[in-house]
């Protein structure tokens, strides 16, 4: 099954939007990535100040791939986030909707 990474990102309230617009700016570079399934920004909405960036891949290798050749992967300018780590996980089980 796939794996997961979730980079938990702590975003002081100044930089947030500069944050969504950084990954808003960066659509479509991931998706054309080898082994690539699924991309979400989550933004805090209570109980905590981090944001999580989650990517779903076929494979650790294909994620470790695409890791080593983002030259910039942060998106130039000045890093907002104070703080950061990669979570990791394997996918054991999962649902859908149920097709009607």
């Amino acid at each position: 099954m796939s794996i997961v990474k979730i980079n938990a990102l702590t975003v002081p309230d100044e930089m947030r939007e500069t944050l969504e617009k950084r990954f808003s700016a960066r659509a479509g570079v991931v998706e054309s990535s080898d082994g690539f399934e699924w991309f979400e920004l989550l933004r805090p909405v209570e109980g905590t100040d981090k944001y999580l960036v989650y990517t779903r891949w076929r494979s650790d290798e294909d994620f470790q791939k695409w890791m080593s050749g983002q030259a910039n992967h942060g998106g130039g300018g000045r890093p907002v986030a104070s703080d950061s780590s990669v979570w990791s996980f394997e996918v054991v089980t999962q649902a859908g909707p149920k097709a009607d």
